[in-house]
């Protein structure tokens, strides 16, 4: 029995179930294609981009040069962060310190953000398919106990086939969460060392413009 043979002969809930399943499926393998890509890009590009940054002679130079390797966006709006300048508001009260600490923080919140997104979903996947399994399993087995109390006389066998073919909605469930949830952990772990990097490249970023007037770096 697959979970095919049940939508079409379930009623409307083992059907709704089974697309939930189908459709919480697709997405997180959606999400681990894209992200397992996206990663595989970011993680060299962040290396070649910080390693850009600190090989230019000035953070023009070194936007250029960011710009032309960070494909996914994620070293250059730290630069553009500290060319950033606001006038008569308070976001420029305060020295100088205290505004790079601001703008950096805002820029690497945004660009962790684009990093952290469909963790959420491949969690939410990995939790919740079993129990959406089990929900089409409970409601199955009780369909078929209803249909053999109906029908009089109880054998193994009667027994035995619909109850098994409910049962496959757990399995469904799990092999709809497993992925996800061994996804999330990589795919977690990934992110979280391309975190530490932008973190680091941040505060080298903040350290180096903070510095005296006369030793900050020329900005064009």
């Amino acid at each position: 029995m697959s979970v095919l043979a049940l939508f079409t002969r379930g009623d409307l809930i083992t059907r709704l179930v089974t697309a939930l399943l189908l459709a919480m499926s697709i997405a997180s393998w959606v999400v681990i294609l894209w992200k397992t890509w996206l990663l595989r890009r970011a993680s060299g590009d962040v290396a070649r981009s910080t390693a850009a940054f600190w090989q230019s002679a000035t953070v023009g130079e070194a936007r250029q040069r960011v710009a032309a390797i960070d494909r996914e966006a994620l070293v250059l709006p730290l630069i553009e962060a500290i060319k950033t300048e606001s006038i008569d508001t308070l976001a420029g009260a305060g020295d100088r310190s205290q505004q790079l600490t601001r703008l950096l923080r805002g820029a690497l919140h945004r660009v962790l953000r684009k990093l952290q997104f469909g963790q959420v979903l491949l969690a939410t996947v990995g939790s919740t398919a079993p129990f959406v399994g089990l929900l089409g399993t409970v409601w199955g087995i009780y369909h078929a106990l209803v249909d053999i109390s109906g029908a009089g006389q109880i054998t193994i066998d009667k027994v035995a086939g619909p109850v098994g073919e409910a049962l496959v909605m757990t399995a469904a469930g799990l092999v709809v969460a497993i992925p996800a949830v061994l996804a999330y952990n990589v795919l977690g772990r990934s992110v979280g060392a391309i975190e530490v990097d932008l973190e680091g490249f941040a505060r080298d970023i903040r350290e180096l413009m903070a510095g005296p007037a006369g030793g900050r770096p020329s900005l064009s």
